[in-house]
């Protein structure tokens, strides 16, 4: 099977191609160095000529807070591209994964969401992925759409990152703990999608390591397996302004996975320890 990963310089689309080559099969990563996705004659060409069996369309414009401004950008990236992409993949009947986020969902309440609930994206980047999703709806009969959240992996910046880096000058955090979800480690969600595209299960999914907690949860639990002593203090989100808008509530609910046979991922505990261990390994 020849599989197609757009975005292979982030942390997913890197970890989407190694899990592939562990698999055995013809993985062709590809970023904006090999193709402009906001340029149609382009993406038409490249993918008819590589004329893969699938596409992982993991490449988007991912910074929120640039995204309020740069909107024109934004659009062209998660939307035009993904349409684009789509498009191709279509003319050469290849299966399609699109990889979405929490970030389509309106951030209320504290129950989890469900795939059936309505989207109402509250910021540009999060509309923009559902314009994405709704093209890949429009275009294609059958495709996987994966909307997953808190994403960190070894190939690229993440929170994380960012607060072990923080805890070699700093005794105390203040982080924000009023925003409740599930962290997803790209080693395990890259696994899931290489299993998912090998079957014939379309739809749309939610998909992130099980359990919830907030990021000051999370940024605990980094500290207290890399044996730092950090004090994290949690604030509210209001303590913490940002130009995009934060969803409170990032809960989703996995079941529809276990409905079509597919397996959950493991507890956010487990491949935080996993993840942090790995990043320590490597700097030794």
């Amino acid at each position: 099977m020849k599989i197609l990963v757009t975005g292979y310089k982030g942390q997913l689309g890197y970890d989407v191609v190694q899990e592939g080559l562990k698999k055995g099969f013809d993985m062709i990563g590809i970023d904006r160095e090999e193709i402009d996705l906001t340029i149609n004659e382009d993406v038409n060409s490249y993918v008819s000529k590589i004329n893969p069996d699938a596409i992982i369309h993991c490449a988007a414009y991912t910074a929120v807070d640039k995204s309020e401004e740069d909107k024109e950008g934004c659009w062209k990236v998660n939307v035009e591209g993904t349409e684009y992409l789509a498009a191709a993949a279509k003319s050469i009947k290849a299966k399609f994964i699109y990889i979405s986020t929490d970030y389509v969902y309106d951030g209320e309440g504290k129950q989890p969401f469900v795939e059936t609930d309505v989207p109402d994206p509250q910021g540009y980047y999060g509309l923009t992925k559902y314009e994405g999703e709704k093209k890949v709806r429009e275009l294609l009969e059958e495709y996987f759409i994966v909307r997953t959240s808190w994403v960190f992996g070894i190939n690229g910046n993440n929170f994380i990152k960012t607060m072990l880096k923080l805890s070699e000058t700093r005794d105390e955090l203040n982080v924000v703990g009023d925003q409740i979800g599930s962290p997803t480690y790209t080693y395990d969600l890259a696994i899931l999608l290489i299993d998912m595209i090998q079957s014939e299960r379309y739809g749309l999914y939610h998909a992130s390591n099980e359990g919830f907690c907030s990021w000051a949860d999370l940024a605990e639990q980094a500290f207290r397996i890399a044996g730092k002593e950090v004090k994290v203090n949690a604030i509210t989100t209001e303590e913490y302004p940002t130009p995009a808008i934060r969803p409170k509530n990032s809960r989703m609910s996995k079941q529809k996975l276990l409905d079509n046979g597919f397996n959950l991922l493991p507890s956010w505990q487990d491949a935080v320890k996993r993840y942090v261990d790995e990043l320590y390994q490597e700097v030794k």
